[in-house]
């Protein structure tokens, strides 16, 4: 069993950049199967399901080196914000194109 160790990204609906929560998933060693009567899309191993959150990177890596999980650390890009005016919209020396 391997395990995953990520931040999730933020859903659309958030505009703040605080500090997300890590997370650990685990993979499965079963290969999924289709359900012959209802079609989904399912297995026998319950471990996918499993969903751990810590408030820190160190706190996931301790808690899968503590229990002998093998896990893939994903560490996020960071972020690069260039500040912008409203009023350099209207700016004369603007390159980009209007759209409209």
């Amino acid at each position: 069993m391997r395990a995953r160790i990520f931040q999730p990204p933020k859903s659309a609906m958030q505009s703040g950049r605080a500090p997300q929560e890590w997370v650990i998933t685990f993979g499965s060693d079963s290969p999924e199967r289709a359900d012959p009567l209802m079609g989904w899309i399912g297995g026998g191993d319950t471990q996918t399901q499993v969903r751990l959150s810590f408030a820190a990177k160190q706190d996931a890596i301790a808690y899968a080196e503590r229990n002998g999980i093998a896990y893939d650390l994903k560490v996020p890009r960071e972020r690069r914000v260039k500040p912008r005016a409203y009023a350099d919209n209207f700016s004369y020396h603007r390159t980009e194109l209007w759209t409209h």
